[in-house]
C-alpha cells in the first residue's frame, strides 16, 4: 500500500511543524481510503485501520504539545 506509518513518537517529534501537518493530512487520506476499502470489502489487513487512527492521535497530540509549549513561553516572556 502506501508508505509505512512512522510508529514511534520519538520519530514524529523530530519532524518540523510543517512536516507534522503534511504527515497528518496524508494519514487522514489513508484513513479515508481504508474506510472505503472496509465498505467495499477490499481490505487486506483489517488491523491497519486502528493503527491509522492511533497514528492520527499521536500526530495531534504532539502538535498540541508544541502549541501549548509556545503559549507558555509567550506568557513567560510577557512577564
Amino acid at each position: 500500500m502506501a508508505k509505512k506509518l512512522k510508529k514511534k513518537s520519538a520519530d514524529i517529534r523530530k519532524l518540523s511543524d510543517a512536516d507534522i501537518g503534511k504527515e497528518k493530512e496524508e494519514t487522514y487520506r489513508r484513513l479515508f481510503a481504508m474506510r472505503l476499502q472496509m465498505v467495499t470489502s477490499q481490505v487486506t489487513n483489517h488491523r491497519e485501520l486502528p493503527a491509522v487512527r492511533r497514528q492520527i492521535a499521536r500526530l495531534k497530540t504532539i502538535e498540541r504539545e508544541r502549541q501549548l509549549a509556545k503559549a507558555v513561553s509567550a506568557l513567560r516572556s510577557a512577564e
